[in-house]
């Protein structure tokens, strides 16, 4: 009986160790498995601010000026958002802010102008984490359209709201709205007029409309950024007042995912600019996207086959920046000029206008 009453004791002894031990292991598999994964000192920014007949010749020294400083303020925006930890997606949304609150460019303040001499701006955002995005189009009151775009990201069940129930969700979200003069600029207003005494102005194949280059970029403008932060995440956002002088409610590709935005942390993220139609049909930042993924091809390589060849074979013209997940950058178009910048962690500031 008493060596039972050891046997026993013993037995229960091995299983009070044996319990102890397994929060252990479990603890230890959940740290080699599953633990959070180290920031990297890898990060990136690229920006546009749209792309067309850019000419130097066309440009005088103070108008350069004040791209280039314009350009500089975004990008550094976003790049300190990095350098400092936070995300791509904060960083996306705060530089597209800075470009969204300028005249110079098609987006939020300086957008151009309907054939009613309206003002409609489109904006989407993507989550190369989730694969999670949010866009509007047509809006006519809300400040900066890409805040709006996060918000239908993050707090709606939706992908993409327009028009007044888009305006009304940004009223329930507390996103800034403002009076539909605070987007009027003089500038604007000229070019839709002068592209109003042009009858046809919107069909490329007016020689009279086409070769003037004020018209014929009448078809152009947005602002965009892409960004990786050091978590490895990717982000896409673009912003733009659309084409001057649209008709019916006309929304182009920057509210469409997969055309005019597109971020995939397996791959890149992609901001596009241009001749929106095109950029639709040939689902331009989704394509760069999928032919790294299947083709097993670089960036570069995506991105040139896309710009440079299938979409000028569609007949588009405009340009792309994008980012991949190492933090290769690239910045395509197949126009005249393309307002461009990029830094990376290192804190090298490029910025471009021109063809090279």
């Amino acid at each position: 009986m008493k060596e039972v009453f050891i046997f026993l004791s013993f037995a229960l002894f091995l299983g009070c160790k044996e319990q102890q031990k397994k929060p252990t292991e479990t603890t230890a598999h959940i740290t080699v498995e599953e633990g959070v994964k180290e920031p990297s000192n890898t990060f990136g920014i690229v920006i546009h601010g749209g792309a067309g007949t850019i000419l130097k010749e066309n440009m005088t020294s103070e108008k350069e000026a004040a791209y280039k400083t314009k350009l500089e303020e975004a990008i550094k925006v976003g790049h300190a958002i990095l350098k400092n930890g936070g995300t791509s997606l904060e960083a996306v949304e705060k530089t597209i802010n800075i470009l969204e609150d300028s005249p110079l460019f098609n987006a939020g303040k300086g957008a151009v102008f309907t054939y009613e001499e309206t003002n409609e701006l489109d904006a989407s955002i993507m989550d190369g984490s989730t694969l999670n995005a949010g866009a509007v189009a047509g809006v006519s009151v809300v400040k900066n359209p890409i805040n709006l775009a996060k918000e239908v990201m993050l707090n709606s069940p939706h992908v993409m709201l327009s028009g007044r129930g888009a305006e009304q969700f940004a009223k329930e979200r507390n996103v800034e709205v403002v009076d539909p003069k605070y987007f009027y600029t003089e500038d604007r207003m000229k070019v839709l007029k002068r592209i109003k005494d042009v009858p046809n102005h919107v069909d490329s194949k007016s020689a009279t409309s086409f070769y003037d280059p004020m018209i014929k970029d009448s078809k152009f403008g947005t602002v965009g950024c892409v960004a990786l932060d050091k978590n490895g995440n990717l982000a896409a956002g673009t912003s733009t007042g659309g084409m001057t002088a649209k008709k019916w409610n006309r929304i182009g590709d920057s509210p469409i995912i997969g055309a005019g935005t597109y971020a995939n942390n397996a791959t890149c993220a992609v901001s596009s600019t241009g001749w929106g139609e095109y950029f639709i049909r040939g689902m331009v930042a989704y394509d760069i996207s999928a032919m790294m993924e299947y083709k097993k091809i670089s960036l570069q390589e995506a991105s040139k086959e896309v710009i440079q060849k299938k979409l000028t074979k569609l007949g588009g013209t405009g340009g792309i920046v994008a980012i991949d997940n190492k933090g290769n950058i690239a910045m395509e178009f197949n126009t005249e000029g393309m307002y461009r910048a990029t830094m990376n962690a290192k804190g090298e500031l490029t910025i471009g206008i021109y063809k090279e």
